[in-house]
């Protein structure tokens, strides 16, 4: 029997709540985009791409949390440049930040042209991952526990975004009364 040990240390199955680093929840995933994922254009489909995002978000939140997740919000998405048939789109995700029982997933989606070697930044999303067990009542993650520069600056621009999340909800509900 295989028995694999996580990049903390932690052995699957037992939830530690020490901070995780960054790195330990980064993933990637690679697609090459196909007819069938494309409008009449040839452009790959905002909706197949957003369902990309969706799964890249999910794994890094899942390696964070190691426990089942479930997509919360993803409230902020740029669609930089048009994806082609035939192109490599390659999806990038870590966690940001870690609060309760929720945790904000960074997503950078870049195509590679394999025959030239370059690289191009094609979309950015940002989504919110509730941690659940398997009956869906919600777990307590993990802290972040961010190292770099520019990882500490993702860290304070995620509680920002959650601030203003927060805000933007408060100000619907009173709209509502």
């Amino acid at each position: 029997m295989n028995s694999s040990t996580p990049s903390d240390g932690q052995r699957h199955g037992i939830q530690s709540l020490e901070p995780r680093s960054v790195q330990a929840s980064q993933s990637q995933m690679a697609e090459v985009v196909l007819p069938n994922d494309a409008n009449p254009l040839g452009n790959l489909l905002g909706g197949r791409l957003m369902h990309m995002i969706d799964i890249a978000g999910a794994m890094a939140a899942h390696r964070h949390s190691h426990s089942h997740v479930v997509t919360a919000s993803m409230d902020h998405i740029d669609f930089r440049e048009p994806v082609h048939i035939g192109d490599l789109l390659i999806l990038k995700s870590s966690v940001n930040r870690a609060f309760n029982t929720s945790m904000e997933v960074g997503v950078k989606c870049w195509v590679e042209n394999y025959i030239s070697g370059t690289t191009r930044h094609i979309a950015s999303a940002y989504l919110t991952f509730v941690a659940v067990d398997k009956h869906g009542k919600h777990k307590i993650v993990p802290p972040v526990l961010p190292e770099t520069e520019e990882e500490k600056r993702r860290y304070e621009d995620a509680g920002r975004r959650r601030d203003l999340r927060k805000w933007e909800i408060g100000s619907r509900l009173k709209g509502k009364e």
